[in-house]
């Protein structure tokens, strides 16, 4: 099994637990190697934890944070992935966060920024925080999207590609820049979060599965020499 489970009572609990270990996660990165590095995703369900974790008194100008995927839209726009990371983080004073996409949110700039970004930081992570949706799919990596067999080759030296989700979500209807399945699993530490019984029934689905073109997030969970851990509240 690639994985383990943890269940909380409510979706408080899981943020508060959350909060907890990727403020370990820092503290022993800052003591072993003078940084911490974490790549984290948006959605509902962590960012609780992250607003907890902004509050704990960590050497924040040695942390540096980035998204796990960003939607390609202006750094003005409502469904700007960054600025929401950038009102979670707003009370860690001196945090280095780092965006995959340009201000204007260009596609071809944004893609090409990623790149260079992630080339200067070879280092794997210390953590990556990842969510699901209920198509399985997990950072920016849809299924039917074209680009995404390239995405989940484990072999491929890319750290970041864009993604066009087909069909594009109603609720989001724009292009993507994700961390390639190679770069998410280069990490100390691998955490899913999900709340809802919906996205625990996927979520079985998914374990089960060996078809990661259908449910990407399957790609994580049976990756070799790497435990994700799942983290999740009805």
């Amino acid at each position: 099994m690639a994985w383990t489970e943890h269940v909380y009572e409510d979706a408080d609990a899981l943020g508060a637990a959350l909060a907890t270990v990727l403020e370990e996660t820092c503290r022993t990165a800052l003591a072993e190697r003078g940084r911490a590095h974490l790549a984290l995703a948006g959605g509902r369900t962590p960012f609780p934890a992250y607003r907890r974790l902004a509050q704990r008194p960590l050497e924040w100008r040695h942390v540096q944070v980035l998204p796990t995927d960003e939607r390609c839209v202006p750094h003005d726009h409502p469904a700007a992935n960054i600025t929401e990371l950038r009102k979670a983080f707003a009370d860690a004073e001196g945090l280095l966060l780092e965006s995959l996409t340009v201000e204007s949110g260009d596609p071809a700039q944004s893609e090409a920024q990623a790149c260079r970004l992630l080339a200067f930081q070879p280092d794997a992570f210390d953590a990556v925080v990842v969510g699901m949706g209920m198509d399985a799919h997990t950072a920016s990596l849809f299924p039917g999207a074209k680009q995404l067999p390239a995405a989940l080759d484990p072999a491929s030296v890319l750290d970041a590609c864009r993604i066009d989700p087909d069909p594009l979500p109603p609720e989001a209807p724009f292009p993507r820049i994700t961390l390639t399945l190679a770069r998410l699993l280069r990490t100390r530490s691998l955490h899913l979060a999900l709340s809802g019984e919906g996205k625990h029934d996927v979520l079985r689905v998914a374990q089960s599965s060996q078809d990661a073109l259908r449910h990407p997030i399957a790609a994580l969970l049976n990756a070799p020499d790497q435990i994700v851990h799942v983290h999740w509240s009805p």
